[in-house]
């Protein structure tokens, strides 16, 4: 597993939110012990914590296109990522790593939203459109790996825990009361609740995607769909 942490918006400089971004990976440190990367990219900054597995003397992501306009950050496995790669490079892409989530950037350039058709694996992920100011968070079927955020304010903050989100000093932590009542019926928070008000949790198969300072939450895979009501 690896640490994932970002940042769209706010009143602050961007190497400001870099370094805010740096703080709130860091305490995901327990997740992804081999190494730690950062990019601030106009209104955005992501944070990395890894888990090295393949490649593992690669840079560390975040991993950007090739004219680094658009960036992304996982905590994945990508499952097909060899054919989706020669695919990719018989259509010019140029990789730098053999890590298999660096071609979420580039299969973003080519499909936009609609990579999330192309992958098979356990992810969450998050993808930063410079040229169109527009962010991407996705997570996998399954909902194998986490992901919660926050937004107010034209302020959205991700992250693989709610630890770290909560590093974020305009995340606040106020108690829910109605997922607190949730958790005592069903001895979990049903996603998309968490134990503070205005947190949320992407609940499996959905994307979000926020721009132009708002968010839209969408489904992009239900199991009903592929194999019935059965």
């Amino acid at each position: 597993m690896c640490g994932i942490v970002g940042i769209v918006g706010g009143a602050i400089a961007s190497n400001e939110r870099e370094a805010l971004a740096r703080r709130m990976a860091a305490t995901l440190a327990h997740r992804g012990p081999d190494g730690a990367g950062a990019m601030s990219h106009g209104p955005c900054a992501f944070g990395f914590q890894r888990l090295a597995i393949i490649d593992l003397d690669s840079d560390c992501p975040p991993f950007p296109n090739e004219d680094r306009s658009i960036w992304s950050v996982a905590n994945a496995e990508i499952y097909n990522s060899d054919p989706l790669r020669a695919e990719l490079e018989a259509r010019g892409h140029v990789f730098r790593t053999d890590v298999d989530t660096e071609v979420v950037p580039h299969l973003y350039e080519e499909h936009g939203s609609g990579l999330l058709d192309r992958l098979n694996g356990m992810f969450a992920f998050a993808v930063w459109d410079g040229a169109r100011q527009r962010l991407l968070l996705a997570r996998d079927r399954a909902g194998e790996k986490p992901l919660f955020y926050w937004h107010g304010g034209g302020l959205l903050v991700f992250a693989s825990e709610l630890r770290a989100l909560l590093a974020h000093p305009e995340v606040p932590r106020r108690l829910d009361p109605v997922a607190l009542r949730r958790y005592l019926l069903h001895d979990f928070f049903p996603a998309p609740l968490t134990p503070f008000a205005g947190v949320r949790k992407l609940p499996a198969g959905h994307y979000l995607v926020a721009d132009n300072g708002a968010i839209r939450v969408g489904r992009y895979w239900d199991l009903a769909d592929h194999y019935g009501d059965a």
